[in-house]
């Protein structure tokens, strides 16, 4: 039976964290990649537009695949493009271009500074571990294993689900479920026996539409609102603040 100091209903059986925002500081690395890749596009391609913001990084880019996070930031503004292709030259508006440059940038940003975590959160992590429960990571990234892995957590973590697993299977992306729902199926748990870890809106959406049994929403910008209204059974702003309590 999970530890009451989880959190948790005492019929889960299992957790799935999303990576970036929750276990790691790398959603600050995200936005920033994504800001500077918008703004110049839009500088050389449709001046006179509002850089791109915070507000956008939630509501169009933050938990979803790349291509999907170019698409729909593009349609707020009113720009359609071309899907492209890998041999896309870097500044080309290309759907494809725009998403490899953005991650070039987290790439780069990554060698140079490493992963920062959040104690907290991976505490709360070990804690999951030490009470029996299996663990995924489910994040749209594409470079999941190498973050988990300088983050210095991959012996905590059962299976990962990210944006290369995405891909080769053909899963939808967040606000759908499939991500969490393959993570749900690798570790032989069915969704109502499962709990989901979220920052974004998109995510704890997913959670929510995959009928898990408990989603946790985790605000690191001030949006505990809308991820209540997403469809968050809690909000904390650090898993450690889970630690103690019982559902």
């Amino acid at each position: 039976m999970p530890s009451p100091g989880l959190g948790l209903p005492d019929s889960i059986r299992a957790c799935l964290f999303d990576l970036d925002g929750v276990l790691t500081r790398t959603a600050t690395v995200h936005f920033a990649a994504w800001k500077r890749t918008f703004d110049e596009f839009l500088h050389r391609y449709a001046p006179g537009q509002a850089e791109f913001s915070q507000l956008d990084y939630n509501r169009y880019v933050d938990g979803k695949h790349r291509a999907d996070g170019v698409r729909g930031f593009l349609a707020s503004r009113g720009i359609e493009l071309p899907e492209g292709g890998p041999d896309d030259a870097p500044d080309a508006a290309t759907v494809h271009a725009i998403a490899s440059r953005k991650n070039e940038m987290v790439l780069r940003e990554l060698d140079e500074h490493g992963v920062e975590i959040y104690p907290g959160s991976v505490s709360y992590l070990r804690a999951v571990k030490a009470a029996g429960l299996a663990t995924a990571v489910v994040t749209a990234s594409a470079n999941g294993e190498k973050v988990i892995a300088a983050g210095g957590f991959a012996d905590l973590i059962d299976v990962r689900v990210d944006g290369l697993v995405a891909a080769r299977d053909g899963l939808r992306g967040k606000p759908e479920p499939d991500t969490f729902l393959a993570g749900a199926r690798l570790l032989g748990v069915e969704p109502s026996a499962a709990v989901v870890y979220e920052d974004a809106i998109s995510g704890v959406e997913a959670g929510r539409a995959g009928r898990f049994g408990y989603v946790v929403g985790v605000d690191r910008v001030g949006q505990t609102e809308a991820l209540r209204a997403a469809g968050a059974d809690v909000v904390v702003t650090d898993l450690e603040q889970l630690m103690g309590e019982q559902s």
